[in-house]
């Protein structure tokens, strides 16, 4: 599925209509003038959510109460949906084929990898950033992972209600244990499909990164489970099980559920060494780029498709020469989105892309060739 076009209205300082390419687009021009706005705006569709903000309120335009981002998608077989996303104080709103949808369902229609800034913390970060990476790609591959990861959320949500209530002395510890009872059952049956399907992934990614993707870079990823070293993973359901029974009374103390794999990590090494706090901020730029590509490399291998692939600031992360390399690569794995005030960086890329000057969060001036929402597709 690629990306035909989009239009935004009310969204931060955007207005108009874009229509894309359907391999590499370029969006240029001065600093703080919106190129970021339209990549937030791509992502927003896709994810209904933005990589820049949690508070979905603040991405509307100051005065307005409502903010409206609206996408063409072209599917492989040459048909289009529409999507919407519809932000309207603290409410969101999502549309397929201008009919609601549900989020599971919305979330399969655009895939979308980034890399920005944000972005960073999937190598420097807290491991809940590296969990979130883990599931994005999962669910990438494998749709029907997002309700796994929804449900088991919701059984937390639900467990922690009990244990702070206990914490708080409104529970005895008989009535305790028979309310946890059916919520641990279902993190038990929901944290071994978890658990199983990022190790699988993890194992993808790194045969992905051992082909040597873009640059040669000794990176390697290990998941971590928050069991190890307390029993056999290899049996990770009974050791789950029995971990949960063990730690009651802690779980009680903290009032909030500490065995699960809502507590896992990933370990993200270069040449054997942990790039979170052994490298370099341009080592970690470098180890979190290479994990993307491996992550589209999955996705192009399990679906004979190209997804998006935004890159917010490309001169600021990377050397002309390495943007050269990386340009040349994606060229039919990704539909690419990336923002430069430098164009010298890109110039030589602009006969085949489209390009797109912005000012004032407008569409300045354009040059796309083989505009996908004109029908001339060229994939």
């Amino acid at each position: 599925m690629l990306l035909a076009a989009i239009e935004a209205t009310n969204f931060r300082n955007l207005s108009g209509r874009i229509e894309w390419g359907p391999r590499l687009n370029i969006i240029y021009g001065n600093n703080g003038q919106g190129k970021t706005n339209w990549l937030e705006a791509i992502y927003l569709l896709a994810r209904s959510k933005s990589f820049r903000t949690q508070r979905l309120p603040e991405t509307i335009r100051f005065g307005e109460d409502l903010a409206i981002v609206r996408g063409t998608v072209v599917a492989g077989n040459d048909l289009q949906r529409e999507l919407q996303v519809s932000l309207h104080d603290n409410s969101k709103t999502i549309f397929l084929n201008s009919k609601r949808e549900t989020l599971a369902r919305y979330l399969t229609q655009l895939q979308v990898f980034s890399f920005t800034a944000a972005d960073l913390d999937v190598v420097r970060g807290m491991p809940e950033a590296r969990r979130r990476f883990l599931d994005r790609g999962i669910s990438s591959l494998k749709p029907a992972y997002l309700k796994t990861i929804s449900d088991y959320n919701k059984v937390i949500k639900q467990k922690n209600r009990v244990l702070q209530l206990a914490n708080e002395n409104e529970l005895g510890p008989d009535k305790v244990e028979d309310l946890l009872a059916p919520w641990n059952e279902q993190l038990v049956r929901l944290g071994v499909l978890i658990h199983q399907a990022r190790e699988e992934y993890v194992a993808g990614l790194n045969a992905a990164l051992e082909r040597q993707l873009f640059e040669r870079r000794d990176i390697t990823t290990r998941y971590v489970s928050s069991l190890e070293n307390k029993g056999h993973l290899t049996n990770y359901e009974s050791l789950l099980r029995a971990r949960i029974e063990l730690r009651l009374s802690a779980e009680v103390a903290a009032g909030h559920a500490l065995i699960g794999p809502h507590r896992d990590d990933l370990e993200i090494h270069l040449e054997g060494r942990e790039i979170r706090v052994y490298g370099s901020s341009g080592q970690q730029r470098s180890a979190l780029l290479l994990l993307d590509l491996a992550a589209i490399s999955l996705y192009n291998l399990a679906s004979n498709d190209h997804p998006v692939f935004i890159i917010d600031d490309v001169d600021a992360e990377l050397d002309e020469g390495r943007i050269r390399h990386l340009l040349e690569y994606l060229e039919n794995r990704t539909q690419t989105f990336i923002t430069t005030s430098k164009r010298s960086h890109v110039q030589e890329f602009f006969s085949r892309a489209g390009v797109y000057e912005i000012e004032d969060g407008k569409v300045r001036s354009s040059s796309a060739a083989a505009s996908l929402a004109t029908g001339n597709r060229s994939v």
